[in-house]
């Protein structure tokens, strides 16, 4: 067990998400369920590209918030395709930015690889150009950026 695992208070849909989760991630496996004794559950365990979780049957007292969200360092532009899709199924909401709330209220940054590495290009003008595009962006786009770091 890692030394740190976050801990996600659900209303009800522990045992939802773990499956949701398990199912959008490639690298992923369920973990424990862990029931009251009248059989309803307590807490679910998963992992995702091996970062544990830990989901609670906490009640509805407490909602997620884009205060706390999870970076997704996406290989491509597929990568980031394919997660989208998946993390918006069934009443996830798009922000901006590469930003996106899935259908329990948790926020994902979905980010190719490609985002840092242009935004870290010594020309200070092409950084500025890729960091104006990404922020009209709902989802990256990798050849967007690519474009504004060009130029004109």
């Amino acid at each position: 067990m890692q030394k740190i695992t976050p801990f996600l208070w659900f209303d009800g849909k522990a045992e939802e998400a773990m499956l949701f989760y398990t199912s959008v991630f490639k690298h992923s496996a369920k973990g424990e369920i862990r029931r009251f004794p009248d059989g309803r559950v307590i807490t679910a365990s998963w992992t995702l590209e091996g970062q544990e979780f830990v989901g609670l049957n906490g009640g509805p007292m407490y909602k997620f918030t884009p205060a706390t969200s999870w970076f997704v360092n996406c290989e491509d532009q597929a990568e980031v395709d394919d997660l989208w899709q998946k993390l918006l199924a069934d009443g996830g909401k798009p922000s901006r930015c590469g930003w996106l709330t899935d259908k329990y209220g948790v926020s994902w940054q979905i980010i190719p690889k490609a985002l840092g590495q242009l935004l870290q290009d010594k020309d200070a003008a092409r950084a500025g150009r890729v960091m104006q595009a990404m922020m009209a962006m709902v989802k990256i786009d990798v050849a967007g950026l690519e474009k504004a770091a060009a130029g004109p």
